[in-house]
Order: structure tokens, then C-alpha cells, then sequence
């Protein structure tokens, strides 16, 4: 089972940058959609971003398209997930996730393997 660590959130200032980075264990990271979710305090989680197991294809939720931006790097195993312009609604933990070969890489159900994510706060 793939181990997910995440890392990079922290408490910023509205229309400040983070850059989320999602480690991951195992030889077979590459064999896996990558995906970025976030959950806000009382509210369900929601997709943010994924990406294609070979990094040629991405997916955003319309909020975030274009200030958003997921890359991963398949010899360090790692996902990453540059948020700029961030907004005081992007108060949420967020959550890196894998997916096998899916054809619904925005559905939270297609993912098997969670992290236990990290706080990014974002005052106004």
C-alpha cells in the first residue's frame, strides 16, 4: 500500500503562494493518478486538482483554474500542487490522494490510497 506524506501548508495571507508537496513510498508511483482535495471546517471535501500518471494530463476544479497549478515528479516520487493567488476560502486541510487507471479522476471514490493532510489557512 502506498504511504502518502503531505507538506508545505502553513498560514498566509490572501493572494499570497504555497506550494503543497505530496511524498509518496513504494515503486509504483508512476502507475498512479494523482490527486489534491481539500475539506473546509464543516464542510465535505471537495476536488481541487489531479494528474495523469505519466503528468501529460490535468484536471482542476473551476475555482481554482488558473492559480492552480499540479505537477508531479515521477523519479522522487512526489506530487506537488503550486496554489498562487490564494483566496480566504481556501481555509481547508488538503489531502493528496492515488488512483488506479481511472476515467473519473475528479471523483473522490476513485481514489484508494489518502494522506493525512495538510492545514493551509489563508486570512484576509
Amino acid at each position: 500500500q502506498v504511504q502518502l506524506v503531505e507538506s508545505g501548508g502553513g498560514l498566509v495571507q490572501a493572494g499570497d503562494s504555497l506550494r503543497l508537496s505530496c511524498a509518496a513510498s513504494g515503486r509504483t508511483f508512476s502507475s498512479y493518478t494523482m490527486g489534491w482535495f481539500r475539506q473546509a471546517p464543516g464542510k465535505e471535501r471537495e476536488f481541487v486538482a489531479a494528474i495523469s500518471r505519466s503528468g501529460a494530463s490535468t484536471w482542476y476544479q473551476d475555482s481554482v483554474k488558473g492559480r492552480f497549478t499540479i505537477s508531479r515528479d515521477n523519479a522522487k516520487n512526489t506530487v506537488y500542487l503550486q496554489m498562487d493567488s490564494l483566496k480566504p476560502e481556501g481555509t481547508a486541510v488538503y489531502y493528496c490522494a492515488t488512483a488506479p487507471l481511472t476515467r473519473a479522476p475528479m471523483r473522490g471514490s476513485s481514489y484508494a490510497n489518502w494522506g493525512q493532510g495538510t492545514q493551509v489557512t489563508v486570512s484576509s
